[in-house]
């Protein structure tokens, strides 16, 4: 009866375990993501910085090019660079609390093969097929 249980809450501490590590990858992707964004943002800023004020400047709209104030482009791309620094920020606290979540399911997962080591190797058994 107790090895049934133990081999249920395996089954459970496995999947919360697969479930937290795909979170944890998709909130580094969206981190690199937001990342590159941010640098788009600065690198455009950077050139737009260097322009004179009566430049004519274009933006992009898909495979169209609008004509736009120089202000208005600069102040468009401050705003992407301060939400995406804004992004990034919750998508690290984000990242931290999946990490510590999931070391806390690998301690639960070490803690149950430690108390029920036959557990241990029906699991090694069952990898090696």
């Amino acid at each position: 009866m107790a090895d049934e249980a133990n081999k249920t809450a395996f089954v459970e501490i496995q999947g919360r375990m697969i479930e937290t590590t795909a979170k944890l990858k998709q909130v580094q992707n969206q981190m690199r993501n937001k990342e590159s964004e941010k640098k788009r943002a600065y690198l455009t800023l950077e050139e737009l910085r260097q322009l004179s004020d009566d430049t004519n400047t274009y933006k992009s709209i898909g495979r169209t090019f609008i004509l736009e104030p120089k202000p208005f482009l600069m102040n468009e791309q401050e705003k992407k660079l301060k939400d995406s620094e804004t992004s990034i920020a919750s998508l690290q606290t984000s990242k931290e609390y999946l990490e510590k979540q999931l070391t806390e399911v690998e301690a639960n997962l070490r803690e149950l093969l430690q108390q029920d080591p036959g557990l241990a190797h029906q699991i090694m058994s069952m990898a090696a097929v």
